[in-house]
């Protein structure tokens, strides 16, 4: 896995009026959550946005390079904890990191990409994607960056499950691997039809009929 790099700076914890000040220079106000400790930081808010954004850093390891003094830095391991944005123009406005342990399992949300798609699409059936991200353990150092799925054999009538992921090893997968990743059912078209035909009562006329010509034979 790639390192993911954060330069950061100490910042005196000031409230919103502050908060709104760094966010118009271009930073973003940040928490590093450390035990039961707290250090307020502030980050480059144009690499924070894209890391957020992307998918890529919301579930990665991330190492904080704290400039201390102008000329001493602090490497800090972190995960993103949680972050906020605003509601209409989508623009980050603050992130919480909580900082692990290198030598510690952590449980994280990994995304999942479908790669191939089924085959039963190109049959004519519809793909319902039921989920998209898993949980799994590990040490902060071997999260994955994705699931790739191939569902490309997947046919009309049949589902991929979490247990037909290829976990590496050292991840350990804590979602249900009975969990239904996406299935493919027939078109809605096709299944009224059939429910509509099995619904159908006996036609009555060939009842009749058939009873007539038994009575024919039975008066010759």
């Amino acid at each position: 896995m790639e390192k993911i790099l954060v330069k950061a700076d100490r910042r005196p914890d000031i409230g919103k009026g502050g908060a709104r000040s760094l966010r118009r220079a271009g930073m973003i106000p940040a928490v590093v959550y450390s035990g039961g400790s707290s250090m307020p930081i502030k980050v480059q808010g144009k690499q924070m946005t894209k890391l957020i954004y992307s998918g890529v850093g919301e579930h990665a390891l991330i190492t904080i390079e704290l400039n201390e003094d102008g000329a001493k830095t602090s490497e800090h391991p972190v995960l993103v904890k949680d972050y906020q944005r605003d509601p209409i123009s989508e623009e980050l406005l603050h992130v919480d990191f909580m900082e692990v342990s290198l030598e510690k399992l952590v449980k994280v949300t990994v995304r999942l990409e479908i790669v191939k798609q089924p085959i039963g699409i190109k049959m004519g059936g519809i793909m319902q994607h039921r989920l998209r991200e898993v949980e799994v353990e590990c040490l902060p150092t071997q999260i994955p960056d994705k699931f790739e799925v191939n569902a490309e054999s997947i046919e009309i009538g049949h589902a991929l499950h979490v247990s037909d992921l290829q976990v590496p090893e050292g991840v350990k997968m804590v979602t249900d691997p009975s969990e239904v990743i996406l299935l493919v059912s027939a078109p809605a078209v096709e299944e009224a039809a059939a429910a509509e035909a099995a619904a159908a009562p006996a036609e009555p006329e060939l009842v009749k009929a058939k009873g007539k010509e038994e009575a024919s034979k039975e008066e010759k």
